[in-house]
């Protein structure tokens, strides 16, 4: 089973059919047939002109089309190769689909040749700007090391078409074209279905049925997602509700997202479209992100860079979805982006053609997606490599919760049908971070030192004493964000924030200087600036402690249990933007919220006052007119908004100063 039943969102970019004269081979049915994407039927036609010794562009564009909209890069690339011979003038799109195909076979120096032609006549294509880029691509993926996935064909695969998993509860929903029924033109096998497969007492899925006659009709079905309380159902479908089918102008059956909800019988009810689905264009493969406030899904609408590209919505409370945006040309490309799927680390794995791969659709991943894109932070584009690719088609990327095992669909040699879908299990990822902890001026290593692991949060995870070597050493997990602070009687704590590499078995290497505690710690010092502490953070117009203040606020509460006699003041400050009565407040307010903080950490109440100061005490030229600064950047702003931890009394001795 090839693209149409997986719905790749593959819109055939049909040339230009001239009239043939009565000598034209290619008759009018097999005209209509291409043009309605009839590719089986037209296949055979082609076929037996060409075996006449015929010899057109049109023939053989048509011929490597048929093969390669059914996902036969072999022989795709046998007709390609004979249209490029003919060495006339063709839509350069040609050349980049005969590279495709070829890598298919695993020709990749012939691939990479016509690559380099596409390139020629489309210079400005970010398929070719990528290319040019990562020319070593092939070595890059074949190093990548995955010895610690371990792919296998699932068990319940059928010999027809199988792809696409979701999970609900403990059963995998999939779709499939086993049940018989209705059979599409463009390959005479019957249309997608929904399926569902459930977990054994063997751990292997089995007992395979109908999903919901609610949801499936006569129809394609396919690419689910569920909502967290899995009370909600995305899928999609052909334009067919209550009956009818759509269609528009140029008479395609467009895909389109509807939804369902699970009633209290355990029956899905209210199938109702998405309310951006159009006639006009496509969309397809919806996923949700853990929180449940984020759909992704593929779409060709209007705005599209390419034949597909990956879109995002936001999900409401109450149900209803925002409008869609597109992810951008960081993400996108001219050829197709398809089968989003975001995990629980908010990690974007998608298939796509559009970037140097294996061949076919390989599946592509950009670590930290949800973070980066929320911060405006870089992201990179990574080959997922071998076995999860293949130099065929490897799409419909999913992993569990806990990221240890998943399923991804794949039309590669070996498989039981068209379409399989692969389980892959993940050995759980360690690396190891060790260091010394030394001196800071003379770089002596410092025994008797503690070392604490945080996660990205600062919560701490463990603690080891230095060896006798003044080493230390903790095993922590790929591809997470860790902070390791070494602390050491007579001097000041210093800390390393660092991201564990994704490969296995990698040793970070973070040596830890400390310098002697001359910290003047006299009354009225401002524990914030001795500490080197920044501009504790809130969000806007709030009052909570973030995760990046908490880790802030750890060193001062470590300097507040060693030295249980000192009283600390802590003041609060905004700039000018806002009233003067409601910054006032709004400072009162965060000082107090930082006082809780410390007293929920074990610091008694009355070592503590606060103060908020509001705009009154700015360190700069920052003040405001109409409530507005027009003389100041935000950064210029921003210092301003400070907290300042005054010791009041020390050892007996008072702070005068107000």
């Amino acid at each position: 089973m090839k693209t149409q039943n997986r719905l790749l969102l593959i819109l055939v970019l049909l040339l230009s059919i001239k009239n043939f004269s009565q000598e034209n081979p290619i008759n009018e049915k097999t005209e209509n047939d291409y043009k309605n994407y009839s590719y089986v039927k037209t296949t055979e036609i082609l076929l037996k002109v060409a075996e006449k010794g015929y010899e057109s562009p049109e023939l053989f564009m048509k011929l490597g089309n048929s093969y390669y909209f059914n996902s036969n890069y072999k022989e795709a690339s046998k007709w390609y190769g004979k249209l490029v011979q003919l060495d006339e003038k063709i839509d350069p799109e040609y050349y980049f689909r005969y590279s495709l195909s070829l890598k298919a076979t695993e020709s990749y120096e012939e691939a990479d040749k016509w690559m380099q032609k596409f390139i020629e006549n489309k210079p400005a294509d970010s398929r070719s700007k990528t290319f040019l880029h990562e020319k070593d691509y092939l070595d890059k993926i074949r190093q990548i090391d995955n010895k610690h996935i371990e792919l296998s064909n699932a068990n319940f695969n059928s010999p027809l078409s199988d792809f696409g998993v979701a999970l609900l509860e403990e059963s995998l929903v999939f779709a499939s074209t086993r049940g018989g029924g209705k059979v599409h033109e463009w390959n005479e096998e019957p249309y997608l279905d929904l399926y569902k497969v459930e977990k054994g007492t063997s751990n292997l899925f089995e007992n395979v049925s109908s999903f919901s006659d609610k949801i499936n009709s006569v129809y394609h079905e396919s690419s689910v997602c569920f909502s967290p309380d899995q009370k909600t159902i995305y899928f999609t479908r052909n334009n067919f509700l209550n009956k009818r089918v759509r269609i528009d102008k140029k008479g395609i059956n467009r895909l389109q997202i509807f939804k369902a909800r699970l009633n209290e019988r355990n029956e899905w009810e209210k199938v109702t479209p998405v309310h951006f689905n159009s006639l006009n264009y496509s969309i397809a493969h919806p996923s949700i992100n853990k929180e449940g406030t984020k759909i992704y899904f593929s779409s060709d609408m209007d705005g599209s860079y390419g034949m597909s590209d990956l879109y995002v919505a936001d999900v409401f409370t109450d149900g209803t979805l925002g409008d869609p945006e597109n992810l951008g040309v960081k993400i996108n490309t001219e050829g197709q982006e398809n089968y989003p799927f975001v995990n629980v680390k908010g990690d974007l794995f998608f298939a796509s053609n559009g970037y140097p791969g294996l061949g076919g659709l390989d599946v592509f991943v950009i670590r930290g997606f949800e973070k980066k894109i929320n911060n405006d932070q870089e992201i990179t584009v990574e080959n997922l490599g071998q076995p999860i690719n293949s130099p065929m088609d490897d799409f419909a990327y999913f992993e569990n919760a806990m990221g240890a095992e998943g399923y991804v669909s794949s039309n590669r040699i070996g498989g039981k049908g068209g379409d399989d879908i692969y389980n892959f299990k993940i050995s759980e990822c360690k690396n190891i971070i060790r260091g010394k902890i030394k001196e800071q001026n003379s770089g002596i290593i410092l025994l008797e030192a503690t070392v604490f692991l945080f996660d990205e949060k600062g919560n701490k995870l463990k603690e080891v004493k230095v060896d006798e070597n003044g080493i230390y050493s903790f095993e922590v997990s790929c591809d997470e964000e860790y902070i390791v602070r070494g602390v050491r009687v007579g001097y000041v704590a210093s800390e390393e924030r660092f991201t564990a590499p994704s490969t296995f078995d990698d040793v970070i290497t973070k040596d830890i200087s400390l310098r002697k505690e001359e910290l003047p710690m006299k009354p009225c010092a401002d524990l914030a600036q001795l500490l080197g502490i920044p501009i504790i953070y809130f969000d806007y117009d709030k009052y909570d402690i973030r995760d990046d203040a908490e880790i802030e606020l750890q060193k001062i509460l470590v300097v507040l249990k060693e030295h249980t006699n000192m009283i600390l003041e802590i003041r609060s400050h905004t700039d000018c933007r806002g009233s003067k009565q409601y910054n006032k407040q709004l400072s009162e307010n965060r000082a107090k919220s930082t006082k809780s903080y410390f007293v929920a950490n074990g610091v008694s109440s009355d070592r503590l006052t606060t103060i908020g100061f509001g705009e009154e005490r700015l360190l700069n030229d920052c003040a405001c007119s109409g409530r507005q600064s027009h003389n100041c950047n935000e950064e210029e702003l921003l210092k301003n908004c400070r907290s300042e931890f005054i010791i009041k009394s020390i050892d007996g001795k008072v702070c005068e100063t107000p």
